[in-house]
């Protein structure tokens, strides 16, 4: 365990962010990975394949919930020292992640082909997704396991064991990947199953080795079977905080979902361009996105410990990072935007398409690191409904526009990027002003903290649970 209660929070900041970027840039690599080698089996599998990629968007949600409730709460416990609570808050969202694993294999045999069919543009496409995310189904179910003993690392400071065990996935992954699809060495091609299947293997092997080192090594939190029995007040702990930020991939993927249907009528090429495109973008917000990720243990540890002017401190500290960072990608992508998607496809179209997403949504980057830091800053708060809120408030102004703009003479599929530009942006302002607004309620300020009481209690820490 790691204390962030104390010391230089940059130098915190900075030493969690490259084992979390790591992690999720493996993870991107991974979906890149496929995407490079599906891309020659045509448009219709690349189209097919990013659009089933959507569908990752829900079960991002559910990962969410337990991720975010778990950080949150064990962080709090861990800044209140209260080690019981951290080990009943991860063993109640244990019991949680394989009741949503469960889940996600039922949902996804049952609804895969419905779901590919009220987004791909034609039958080929409709078929590559269904096929694609059917085999991709275990990978989805084991991240939910994987996910929570990640969180209960991270709320403790602890971040590059989760890093490696994803980076060794996505290194099975790349090994397999061209194996499995286009059939090197082996001479069978399985297409985009081999894709979903190629990542399956890794997340399986990976999820057993970062299982393995924590029961080894791990000391603060552990896994006790005696508190995996469901106990309705902590599940309603955990979800309390976890189901707002779920909720807002929920609402992504209802904004994504709204792309795809309102650029069906441009046909595959231009789905597959933005896919192609939207992949890139998630890779180059990781470095930001870590960053947040890295703030949000550290604002929950001072928090719970009632550091106030730590927590803000974080906040101050974090946004900084990400808009130079941000702003250092815009930049390239305007300059240089063929040295992020070169090699992708080689159809004119599609690329075209993809160099023309870039260089417009890139307007969005600053923006995007502003939303980060404070949804992060939100989850270590312990009060996710101002993230729900702000998404929201994007998909609306964003989707209501986009569908409307889609039936009008002379629609061109540039003008939903433009409206993304403005929505994202809204949605800045709004979380800037909620999180804000949420400082003012529940962090006490230096004037405040010189006239209480010597003996009053930290402002505004979560009360101890009974174990």
């Amino acid at each position: 365990m790691k204390d962030l209660t104390h010391g230089s929070i940059v130098r915190h900041i900075l030493a969690m962010t490259p084992p979390i970027m790591a992690g999720m840039i493996s993870i991107m690599v991974c979906q890149l990975v496929d995407l490079y080698f599906v891309s020659g089996l045509g448009d219709a599998a690349v189209a097919g394949v990013a659009a089933a990629g959507n569908a990752g968007f829900l079960v991002n949600a559910l990962l969410q919930v337990l991720g975010v409730g778990a950080v949150a709460l064990i962080a709090h416990a861990v800044g209140r020292k209260d080690r019981a609570d951290a080990n009943l808050i991860f063993n109640q969202s244990v019991a949680l992640s394989v009741l949503f694993g469960l889940l996600t294999l039922v949902a996804a045999a049952a609804l895969s082909r419905l779901y590919m069919r009220s987004v791909a543009a034609d039958e080929a496409t409709i078929e590559a997704g269904t096929i694609y995310l059917l085999w991709l189904t275990p990978a989805l179910a084991l991240e939910f396991v994987m996910q929570v003993t990640a969180s209960a690392l991270r709320a403790t400071g602890i971040v590059r064991p989760a890093m490696l065990m994803r980076v060794l996935a996505v290194v099975i992954n790349i090994a397999l990947a061209p194996v499995l699809i286009s059939g090197w060495g082996t001479g069978y091609a399985l297409g985009v199953a081999g894709a979903g299947l190629a990542t399956s293997i890794g997340v399986t092997i990976g999820t057993l080795m970062l299982l393995a080192y924590f029961r080894k090594v791990e000391r603060y939190v552990a896994f006790d079977p005696a508190q995996w029995r469901p106990q309705p007040r902590h599940l309603m702990r955990i979800l309390n905080v976890g189901l707002p930020a779920g909720g807002e991939f929920v609402m992504m993927f209802i904004f994504m979902g709204v792309v795809y249907y309102v650029l069906s009528d441009f046909g595959a090429a231009a789905q597959a361009g933005f896919g192609i495109g939207q992949r890139m973008l998630g890779l180059i917000h990781m470095p930001a996105l870590a960053v947040a990720l890295a703030a949000g243990p550290i604002a929950g540890q001072n928090f719970g410990a009632g550091n106030s002017a730590r927590v803000r401190e974080t906040f101050v500290k974090s946004a900084l990072i990400t808009t130079v960072v941000m702003a250092g990608f815009l930049l390239l992508a305007q300059l240089k935007p063929e040295f992020l998607l070169a090699g992708f496809s080689n159809d004119q179209e599609t690329m075209t398409i993809a160099y023309l997403f870039l260089r417009i949504i890139s307007f969005n980057m600053v923006a995007q690191g502003l939303i980060f830091t404070c949804s992060s800053m939100f989850q270590g708060l312990g009060n996710t409904k101002p993230v729900l809120l702000s998404s929201a408030t994007r998909v609306f102004t964003y989707s209501l526009p986009a569908i409307w703009l889609s039936t009008r003479p002379g629609f061109r599929m540039e003008y939903v990027w433009y409206l993304s530009i403005a929505a994202t942006t809204l949605q800045a302002a709004l979380s800037l002003w909620l999180l804000r607004r949420e400082f003012r309620k529940r962090l006490a300020s230096p004037e405040q903290k010189a006239a209480e009481p010597a003996s009053s209690e930290p402002v505004a820490p979560p009360a101890r649970a009974p174990a």
